[in-house]
């Protein structure tokens, strides 16, 4: 089978939404050792339909798919320092040997020597959906755009803007910064009221955080340094990750690829572009409200450049 077929299939909105659901039941029930009767249950489908519809959409037997998926996990888990026995377990192998023996034969290599070698824990798959740590899946999506050629000025500007930001409010007390000037201010009701400098300076820090880490698979980092020198201490060790984040993305056209975080509730899915849209976005709406609120407290210069003042500065050299 092609490798576009999937995206072929998800074209079709009613087959895209049934595909989703036999995804996350797959997902779900990774750890559970369910066979394929009973994914095809818990995916509200009959054994039939349940196998057509994944081997038509994926290329891949449920059964197949989920191995992969299993043994594309352990090898994640021994590059981060697991042992064997403990990744043959979690991939739901009782032997070590019958583990080896699998691993080997996915992976080109025993899983002692893995950690030892610079490979990709990902196996070749007919459909581009992988395994996406810590515990989601990268699913492949169908390109809307080809470039976006605003990134590198709007994720430049963002960062400029959000550093400067915070030098100006290192001149204020705690006391100022902690001081409710904007009470009632929320931009999401699940993060709660934003009322003051510090809570709002912190979330563009870790909104920044929180998603770099989810879409590189890696751990979300302590946010409990809210002050302003280890906010800027923070600032600085993600906006790498997130400048070379975005540029990948742009470069490799992935806006539309998309990464199931199975840390959620159910497990939801979300684009590469929707969420660094979603970042850059809430950064502009909270840095804007921190304008105004260090006006308030006595800082009459704020730095409020828009990108044209801010590219105009740059030109001129006057950084």
């Amino acid at each position: 089978m092609r490798a576009g077929a999937a995206r072929d299939i998800l074209d079709d909105v009613t087959h895209a939404d049934r595909l989703r659901d036999v995804i996350d039941a797959v997902i779900e029930a990774l750890d559970e050792g369910l066979d394929g009767r009973a994914l095809a249950a818990r995916a509200m489908l009959s054994p039939f339909h349940f196998n057509r519809l994944v081997r038509a959409g994926i290329g891949e037997p449920p059964a197949g798919f989920r191995r992969r998926l299993l043994l594309e996990r352990a090898a994640w888990q021994l590059g981060r320092g697991a042992s064997v026995t403990d990744a043959g377990l979690e991939a739901g192998y009782n032997a070590v040997e019958a583990f080896s023996r699998a691993f080997t034969r996915a992976h080109g290599v025993p899983p002692s020597r893995f950690a030892g070698q610079p490979r990709d824990f990902r196996l070749a798959a007919p459909n581009g959906i992988h395994f996406h740590p810590p515990g989601g899946l990268l699913l492949p999506g169908q390109p809307r755009t080809s470039t976006m050629d605003l990134s590198d000025r709007l994720v430049e500007h963002d960062h400029w803007h959000t550093a400067r930001l915070l030098e100006q409010a290192a001149t204020l007390s705690d006391a100022a910064l902690d001081r409710h000037v904007r009470p009632g201010f929320v931009v999401h009701d699940f993060e709660g009221p934003e009322p003051d400098v510090r809570t709002m300076l912190e979330r563009i820090v870790f909104t920044k955080e929180v998603w770099t880490a989810a879409i590189g698979g890696r751990d979300i980092p302590p946010r409990d340094d809210c002050s302003i020198a280890g906010l800027k201490a923070r600032l600085a060790v993600v906006q790498p990750q997130f400048t070379a984040l975005v540029r990948r993305i742009r470069d490799r056209n992935e806006w539309d690829d998309a990464f199931v975080d199975a840390l959620c509730t159910p497990p939801v899915s979300f684009t590469f572009g929707s969420v660094i849209a979603h970042i850059l976005t809430v950064g502009v709406v909270r840095r804007q409200t921190v304008i105004g609120a260090l006006r308030d407290l006595g800082i009459a210069d704020a730095e409020a450049r828009d990108p044209i003042e801010w590219e105009r500065m740059i030109a001129t050299g006057n950084v």
